[in-house]
Order: structure tokens, then C-alpha cells, then sequence
């Protein structure tokens, strides 16, 4: 953390908590909107005259300010189950994605067109898995490694090839590494993903990696103007009107600049955006999703809530979370995941009942999106605790079965 946006060493839970506020340009009601408090309540906290929450609505609160829970108490937080899990097989993906392949000698790299391959089908493991990380950690180590040896020992178009697919890896490594506790690596990940899509001269590759370079920069906080500034250039290098991939691409980022809006509470930008993003939906076709991005109707529709939640209208968002046919969307772990969004929409709006049946259905799903999602946890932990005795057992229920267990 740098210093200069760090309060001081000493400084109590409110004025940490008011300090990280700001640094965001946050007001009350909106922070407060989007953990389920009033105004009235972040003011008393900020001034002291409400002690330090519990630690369900402390990993909430670090979560919206994007900040570590470290850094929000001043101190370090010693259960380990109200921070970021890490999956079994994190090492071996992590070894893999800063190794450097030097001795090259003998080997002879895949083809794009096998690289291709490979890499479709570690995309189809992870959305047709329910346990989608699992799954693609088994595939992930080498296909990182054949992927970095054809881009640097194929030449002309073959290597530009290669680097469209070595785009294609980096993106899933970035997916398999989110929320888990090593944020450098996902950056690192992005970065190469970008690299290798501009290195491959393919406007749709760099498109995509515009795409989830704006989740990494989204889910930092500190970096608003770059994220959608970085997907309106992408944008440019794309031809809407000749439909199809391009099309696809367009709309997506349309929708990454809608979502950093939402994120910065600027409702008329990001539903100006999202407007965009639904008409290219439309324009492919009512059932269309594509083949790995998941771009399509469904997708647009169900990020409508997140928008909605972000922006703190908990009711239009669980109005809208009622409309949503999930089934449509071709991916477990989108499922699980605009399920879980669904959730927060009733949860803003005390809705607990609601809000722990979504979870429940989120968890059938995947439960892998579930229990890697920051914001599922805390709330799972804090409707464990609170509430009417039928949600707080289901809540435990799955507390237990995620392996959120208090230390």
C-alpha cells in the first residue's frame, strides 16, 4: 500500500474507514447503500460512536473500498476464513506462469493451430465444469508452456498465430487467479495477455485483452480513468457494423466501460454504455453467446443487476435479478456468479430470505464461483450469524460445506 494513501499507522477504525472512503470519492450513502447500511450508520462509525463492525461487514467494507483488511483495521486480521482462499493447485499454476522457457534446443513447438485447440478446450472445461478451477489446473501448467514456446519459436504468421493463442491462455490463468490472495500474479497475467495480444497484430485479441485488463484495474479502484479509457481505444479498432466477432468484441467493451461507470457511480455513463452494450447483443441474434467469451443477451441482461447494485438501486436491481433466465447463459460459473450478484440485489434491499436462497442456488451451480467470490463469503458469514433461525442454518449450512469455518 502506498504510504502517501495510507492514514495513519494509529489511526483509529473510523478515520480509516472515512479516509479510504474518500480516497474513492465515496459518499455515505453510497457506501453504505452497497454493504446494506444506512447513511446514518457509516457516519456513526466513521465518528466513533459505533464500534468496529464484526468481521462479515469488515470484508464487506474492504471490499467495496478496495483495500485489504490489514490495511482498513489498522492491523493485521487473524482468521484466516474471512480472507481470500487459495485453491489447492495455485502454486503450480503460479510456477508455471513465471518460469522462462531458455534451453529451446530440441523441442518442437506446437502448431497454432494444436495451440488452438488446446486452448478451446481448457476454455470449454471452464464452463462446463462446476468446479471450473479444478478442472482447468490439471490442463493450465503446460499450456501455459507450450503456449510461450510457440509464440517465441514460430515465426511471421505462425508466430503472430500463436500469440493470438497465448492471449487466449493468459486470459483463463487471469480467471483461474482471481480472488485468490496473490494480486501481483493476476496482474502479471493480464499484462501478458495484453502483450501477447498486440504482438499477435489481431485487433480481436487486443480487444479481449482490453476486456479483462478492465476487471483487474476495476477490481483495484485507483485506476477509473484508465480502465474505460483503455476500452474505448480497443473499441476503435473494431468495425460493429461488419457484425459477428467484431460485433461481439465491440459490445463487450461497451459493457466493461458501462460497469467501470457503475463502479464510480456515474448511473447516466454506465447505462448510456450498457444501452450499447444490449443493442450488439441484440444484433447477434436472441440465442446467441459466444463460444468462450460468453458475450450475448443473457450475459448483458444478468450484468444489468451488478450495474444496477453498484449503483446502489438494490430494489431495480432485484427486480431485475426476478426477469434473469440464467439457464440461457452456457457457463456454470457465469450462472454462479450473476446468482451470487442476484443475492447482493436482495440482500441490499434486507432481503435475507431471498438473499440465502440465491446463494444456495449459486452454490449448485459452482460451487468454486461461490466460494471464491469475496463478497459471498463475508455474506455468508455475517447471515450465519444473523437474522431469523431458518437463514442463519442455511446460511451455516453453507459456511460448512465452502469451508468458511471461523478459526
Amino acid at each position: 500500500m502506498n504510504e502517501r494513501n495510507s492514514p495513519p499507522a494509529n489511526a483509529p477504525f473510523g478515520d480509516r474507514l472515512r479516509h479510504y472512503r474518500d480516497r474513492l470519492g465515496m459518499t455515505r450513502p453510497v457506501l453504505g447503500g452497497l454493504v446494506g447500511r444506512s447513511p446514518d450508520w457509516v457516519k456513526d462509525v466513521e465518528g466513533g460512536r459505533l464500534q468496529q463492525p464484526r468481521l462479515p461487514m469488515l470484508q464487506r467494507l474492504a471490499h467495496v473500498l478496495n483495500v485489504g483488511l490489514d490495511d482498513l483495521v489498522g492491523g493485521p486480521v487473524p482468521i484466516a476464513s474471512y480472507t481470500k482462499g487459495a485453491h489447492g493447485s495455485l502454486s503450480s499454476v503460479t510456477d508455471a506462469l513465471t518460469d522462462y522457457p531458455i534451453d529451446t534446443g530440441d523441442i518442437t513447438p506446437l502448431t497454432s493451430a494444436e495451440l488452438a485447440g488446446r486452448a478451446s478446450a481448457a476454455w470449454q472445461l471452464w464452463h462446463g465444469s462446476a468446479r471450473q478451477r479444478t478442472a482447468v489446473a490439471v490442463v493450465l501448467p503446460d499450456l501455459i508452456r507450450q503456449g510461450r514456446l510457440a509464440a517465441r519459436l514460430h515465426d511471421g504468421r505462425e508466430r503472430r498465430a500463436a500469440h493470438r493463442e497465448l492471449a487466449r491462455i493468459y486470459h483463463l490463468v487471469q480467471l483461474y487467479l482471481a480472488f485468490q490472495p496473490v494480486p501481483e500474479m493476476v496482474l502479471l497475467a493480464g499484462d501478458r495477455a495484453m502483450t501477447a495480444a498486440q504482438d499477435s497484430d489481431d485487433p480481436h485479441a487486443i480487444a479481449v485483452a482490453a476486456w479483462y485488463m478492465n476487471h483487474i484495474f476495476r477490481n483495484s479502484g485507483e485506476r477509473d480513468a484508465a480502465r474505460i479509457d483503455l476500452s474505448q481505444r480497443a473499441m476503435k479498432l473494431l468495425d460493429p457494423e461488419r457484425g459477428g466477432e467484431d460485433l461481439a468484441r465491440w459490445g463487450l467493451l461497451q459493457l466493461a466501460c458501462a460497469l467501470s461507470h457503475a463502479k464510480s457511480g456515474r448511473e447516466g455513463d454506465a447505462l448510456r454504455h450498457w444501452d450499447e452494450a444490449h443493442r450488439a447483443a441484440r444484433g447477434l441474434g436472441r440465442a446467441y453467446a459466444h463460444p468462450w467469451l460468453v458475450f450475448g443477451t443473457s450475459m448483458v441482461d444478468a450484468y444489468a443487476v451488478t450495474i444496477q447494485a453498484d449503483l446502489t438501486h438494490g430494489g431495480t436491481a432485484s427486480r431485475l435479478a426476478d426477469r434473469l433466465d440464467l439457464d440461457a447463459l452456457p457457463s456454470a460459473t457465469r450462472r454462479s456468479f450473476h446468482l451470487t450478484e442476484s443475492a447482493r440485489a436482495y440482500l441490499m434491499r434486507r432481503e435475507p430470505v431471498a438473499a440465502v436462497a440465491l446463494l444456495r442456488q449459486a452454490e449448485t451451480a459452482s460451487p468454486e464461483t461461490l466460494k471464491f467470490s469475496p463478497w459471498a463469503r463475508s455474506a455468508i458469514l455475517e447471515l450465519s450469524e444473523t437474522g431469523t433461525p431458518a437463514t442463519r442454518r442455511d446460511a451455516a449450512a453453507l459456511r460448512s460445506s465452502l469451508g468458511l469455518e471461523a478459526a
